[in-house]
């Protein structure tokens, strides 16, 4: 079970079970399992540059190297924005309670690409938000999980079953593109030498 997510909803606090919704618990899944020839489970391995080497599971990592070829620790790195300016980077939604102060519209929830989707439950009973929710309020909120420099976008909403839900995703742009102005077309003129025998009877075929 997910950690519990806490909102605060009219000054009132209001805790969350978080119950993660995925493909394996709507179709169900298979698993593939590769065995040799003594039936022993076959483990994945990288082969390394010289052709012959074989790095095993957790024989890999990954590091950070400055423009000269020297290590650097991860904690000396500094995030930036595209103009250079130093990024504050964002704290955990399960570090205090999210304020659900904020509405979204259906278009701009459906204006939205989600890749997790959450039921909850609710530990402690909010009738107002329960009432929101059932009226039809879509609550927009900023998520991060472990905390970064750059948080999702997360929604509340309750379906007619009334069971809320929490949905995570990024917000998407859609560009049309097409011609200035259309081509006029123009109808081609029957020819004075066309015969009414040269035509194509459809009836025929």
């Amino acid at each position: 079970m997910a950690k519990p997510l806490k909102f605060e909803f009219d000054g009132e606090p209001v805790v969350f079970e978080m119950h993660k919704v995925d493909r394996s618990r709507l179709y169900g899944f298979k698993e593939l399992e590769v065995i040799d020839e003594h039936d022993q489970p076959c483990e994945l391995t990288t082969l390394a540059d010289d052709g012959k080497t074989l790095i095993g599971k957790g024989g890999t990592g990954i590091g950070y190297v400055t423009t000269d070829g020297n290590w650097i620790d991860k904690s000396e790195l500094q995030a930036v924005d595209l103009e250079g300016n130093p990024k504050t980077p964002v704290p955990s939604s399960f570090a205090a309670p999210i304020k659900l102060d904020q509405k979204a519209t259906l278009e701009e929830y459906l204006n939205h690409n989600f890749r997790l989707i959450y039921m909850l439950k609710q530990e402690t009973v909010s009738e107002k938000l329960h009432l929101a929710l059932k009226e039809g309020a879509i609550f927009k909120f900023h998520y991060s999980y472990r905390g970064g420099l750059e948080p999702d976008a997360g929604f509340m909403l309750m379906n007619d079953e009334h069971e809320t839900f929490f949905l995570v995703g990024d917000s998407t742009s859609v560009d049309y593109k097409g011609l200035q102005q259309a081509a006029a077309v123009a109808e081609a003129e029957p020819s004075d030498d066309t015969e009414a025998g040269d035509l194509m009877d459809f009836g025929m075929i």
